[in-house]
């Protein structure tokens, strides 16, 4: 298929299978420091979201339409009951396709990802300038390497060491898919929060947050303790990207979660 979304598959593929979702305009690539860890135990599968990576653009950006793509490519490589993480964003994708295809979620793990829009906080200098118009289409065209890099590291708590293949990625996806994706993200939380939407999914629950999170204010997280039985992590130290910052404690979280 021509739009079919690009994929990354590490593991045995009769493990349990593991689905990550990554971020808004990053790419699989962002999970890569945790992946040696959770393929010794389980079939991950790493996919780039539309427009993102290395997968083609998408008529819609709609989460709803997003996690429809997913399902499908579930659908294609016939899994079911498939535990599934995603980050920022992709938790959102991820609790819309726990919505839309139950029999495909057998559990949830969501990292730094906002529950409702007013958890988020005021927006980094460099990422204001890039996406702000007039001159955001301008400055985000001749993106360099540390351009990204410093964008990225506006998000952390400390500096971290950033894949080049995830910087690579980013730097794929356009001013307007981007700015599109981050609106209709927008969207789906104001039309109902996420920890809202997973009360009534009865599907097993772990939320992982930096306790120092400069785009989500971390004490938002207990915000998901609505959802029956959820479980609630913060790591200390860590910003928004976890799995950069602290990919050995992630990971073992997200493993005792899914054992």
């Amino acid at each position: 298929m021509g739009d079919r979304p690009h994929v990354v598959h590490d593991g045995r593929e009769n493990a349990p299978p593991l689905l990550l979702i990554h971020g808004s305009g990053a790419s699989g690539a962002t999970w890569g420091p945790m992946v040696g860890a959770l393929a010794a135990r389980h079939h991950v599968i790493r996919v780039d979201l539309p427009g993102c990576g290395q997968s083609p653009p998408a008529p819609s950006y709609a989460v709803p339409a997003q996690a429809d793509r997913v399902a499908g490519l579930l659908d294609e490589l016939g899994l079911r009951d498939v535990a599934v993480a995603g980050h920022s964003s992709g938790g959102y994708v991820a609790t819309a396709l726990a919505e839309r295809r139950p029999d495909l979620v057998g559990s949830l793990a969501l990292v730094s990802s906002g529950p409702r829009l007013d958890a988020l906080r005021p927006q980094p200098l460099i990422l204001r300038a890039l996406l702000s118009p007039p001159f955001g289409p301008l400055l985000w065209a001749r993106r360099s390497d540390a351009t990204i890099r410093r964008g990225i590291g506006a998000t952390t708590a400390r500096p971290v060491a950033v894949p080049d293949d995830a910087v690579a990625d980013l730097k794929r996806i356009s001013y307007r898919t981007f700015r599109e994706v981050l609106r209709r993200n927008a969207e789906y939380l104001a039309e109902r929060s996420a920890p809202e939407r997973l009360a009534v999914l009865g599907v097993p629950l772990l939320v992982v947050f930096g306790a120092a999170d400069p785009r989500y204010e971390p004490s938002s997280a207990h915000q998901y303790e609505v959802v029956p039985g959820a479980r609630v992590e913060l790591l200390p130290g860590v910003g928004h990207l976890p799995m950069l910052e602290a990919p050995e404690a992630t990971s073992e979280l997200l493993l005792g979660f899914t054992a």
